[in-house]
Parts: C-alpha cells; structure tokens; sequence
C-alpha cells in the first residue's frame, strides 16, 4: 500500500504521462531507479530521447514546484541519464531535459506546465 506522499507523486506522474501522450510523445520508461537516484519519466519525442522530471505540490506556496528543480537536482539527473545513455548503448543518442510541474495533482483539474528544455548541460558536463 502506498503511502500519501506515495500516492500523490503516482497520481502527477499519471497525470505528466497522460498529457505527453496527448502530445505525441511515446513514453518507454517509468520509475527507473539506477544507483544514485531515479528518473521520472523517459519518453522519445521525434527522435529524441526525453528524461523528464516530474515535480508536484498540492499549492504554490513556498514558490511550487519549479523551484523544487535545484542545481543539485538537475546534476543528479545528468549524471542518472549518463548511466541510462551508458547502460544502454545511447551514447550518441540526442536528449534533452523536461520538466512537468503539476500543481494541485490531488485536485479533480490540477494545472500542468510541461517545460521542454527546462536545463541545458554543457558539453563538458557529458563524461564517459
């Protein structure tokens, strides 16, 4: 049984994958825990490969969701989108980082923001 806190991320990201399939988006994985952390979501989107990032609040209170997405959360998402590239034999593959803020994913029509590009990683940053 999930906990509230549980339940809540589940109900945004349902919410985050329904909508990027309305846009055309194929999703390909969900969950995936790797050392160090995990990735929300992993979608293509016209031949590129999509690691989103799915933040949830019940309000905007204390700035929301957009300022849930810190610089050291955003390296911890390169660096776990380096192991899925390497594990994979992605390398030269072309990706991007997105972003899905959900606030109020409790609520009967909670309000999504999808942030394509929401960061950008320097070439020097990608390290095989």
């Amino acid at each position: 049984m999930l906990s509230p806190s549980q339940a809540f991320g589940q109900s945004a990201e349902n919410q985050a994958e329904r909508m990027l399939r309305k846009k055309g988006y194929r999703i390909l994985e969900r969950n995936v825990r790797l050392a160090g952390g995990e990735l929300d979501l992993i979608a293509e989107d016209r031949g590129t490969l999509v690691f989103i990032e799915v933040k949830a609040r019940r309000g905007d209170h204390l700035g929301g969701a957009a300022y849930a997405i810190t610089t050291r959360k955003q390296q911890q998402i390169i660096k776990l989108a380096q192991c899925y590239l390497s594990k994979h034999g992605l390398i030269d593959t072309p990706c991007r980082f997105d972003a899905i803020l959900v606030v109020g994913a409790d609520n009967p029509s909670p309000q999504l923001t999808h942030i394509e590009q929401a960061f950008e990683v320097p070439s020097s940053v990608w390290q095989w």
